[in-house]
């Protein structure tokens, strides 16, 4: 290991010396400590599995309901209480015209933040087909009285803020608006059979399959047996086609049978072009499923970690690791001193005993190797003061102490 190495190498161990927990004068601290620990070990489990679960939740889409406030209205030009001048058929000048217009934007959330905010979305991206139908006189105008609006992908259906329809004509004109708006996720309208069992009426697929399996859950309809076996009641027999059981899997299968297109919006509008318009335009608010954008982006600033507070986090770690290292040598050390000081005779003796082997160790020598160290050299002073010595005997104690020290920690 190379000195750059060692120096990035960090201190993790954060547990104290099992010498130091069963020791009665530190008890009541170490364990303090000790329940930190493990209140911190199960904060950091509950924090991984939140994150999991909001990894999760960010795969599915976020959804909210909404409110899509609509607006008609109209104006018209060239009328006969507009103008005395009469119309030229030949080259279209002051003919009577009125325009239709439909508009519409999103309602903004009451207290949003600012931040939260996201770009307004076009109207016409909230519908998937849209049909103004003109009630008049089909002798005077017979033909344009349906006006259609599918909605394709591509350049075809640029995105826009309104429609508009021009029409020519003086007399009034019964406007009957049918709108399909684009909902996120796709929703149903639920036949009476299944939804008067499941008290909903229009719901997305997924929804309703989970409404579904509430209803099981709640009556425990669920074989105890085989979970994935479904009993029916009275209400779900027709459901599931007069079957008794049915397996788990299928039950979107029977759902999607209930399944039919949602009731379009139906807005009425009377126009005359023979009166003034109207100052303000009328307005309906209906109510939208789509993608909530704010809460995934809430959802994703959660499961990214703060980086001054996770700096700091790691600071701490390293203080306490070093902290416990500390008091793992401190506790050596006493041990050390309170031993020589016990009975300070025997100790140098064991002592001396102990580096005697251990130097013999570092130098390949022994009883089994010709004893190149010999008995009398040892008992010579002046033999431990060569100066390989020294640095011999820090070598051995320091592995000797880190052996130790990882032995006390595994035990």
């Amino acid at each position: 290991m190379d000195v750059k190495t060692a120096k990035r190498r960090k201190l993790t161990d954060k547990s104290l010396p099992n010498v130091i927990l069963q020791n009665p004068e530190f008890a009541e601290d170490s364990k303090m400590y000790q329940s930190l620990l493990d209140m911190e070990r199960k904060l950091d489990w509950t924090m991984t599995r939140k994150r999991v679960d909001i990894q999760d939740s960010l795969s599915r889409t976020p959804t909210t309901t909404r409110t899509l406030r609509i607006f008609l209205s109209h104006t018209v030009s060239c009328q006969p209480w507009q103008t005395d001048e009469h119309a030229n058929l030949e080259n279209g000048e002051n003919i009577p015209a009125w325009q239709f217009k439909i508009e519409g934007r999103l309602l903004e959330l009451p207290n949003q933040r600012a931040k939260d905010k996201t770009p307004p979305r076009k109207f016409s991206t909230f519908i998937k087909r849209m049909v103004v139908e003109l009630d008049r006189d089909t002798k005077l105008y017979p033909e344009s009285n349906i006006v259609e609006w599918p909605r394709a992908t591509g350049s075809q259906n640029p995105l826009m803020d309104g429609f508009t329809v021009r029409r020519t004509g003086d007399t009034p004109t019964a406007v009957r608006v049918v709108i399909f708006l684009d909902h996120y996720p796709e929703q149903f309208k639920v036949a009476p059979e299944l939804g008067n069992i499941l008290a909903i009426k229009e719901e997305s697929r997924l929804g309703v399959v989970q409404a579904l399996w509430s209803y099981i859950k709640i009556n425990g309809l669920q074989d105890k047996a085989d979970r994935r076996m479904v009993h029916a009641n009275a209400e779900l027999r027709p459901i599931f086609g007069g079957h008794e059981t049915v397996p788990f899997a299928k039950l979107p299968e029977f759902v999607t049978r209930y399944l039919m297109p949602p009731e379009p919006i139906l807005l009425h509008y009377q126009l005359d072009p023979s009166m003034l318009p109207p100052e303000r335009p009328s307005a309906w608010d209906v109510e939208i499923k789509m993608e909530d954008a704010a809460a995934k982006a809430r959802l994703g600033v959660l499961i990214q970690p703060n980086k001054e507070a996770t700096v700091q986090i790691t600071k701490m770690d390293e203080e306490i690791a070093l902290l416990a290292q500390s008091l793992h040598n401190s506790h050596l050390k006493r041990t050390f001193l309170e031993s020589f000081a016990n009975d300070p005779a025997l100790f140098i003796q064991t002592w001396l005993e102990s580096q005697s082997r251990d130097l013999e160790t570092i130098l390949g020598s022994g009883p089994t190797e010709g004893l190149t160290v010999r008995q009398e050299e040892l008992r010579r002073s002046e033999f431990f003061k060569l100066p390989w010595v020294e640095e011999a005997v820090a070598v051995q104690e320091g592995l000797r102490l880190a052996a130790k020290a990882n032995q006390q920690q595994t035990t």
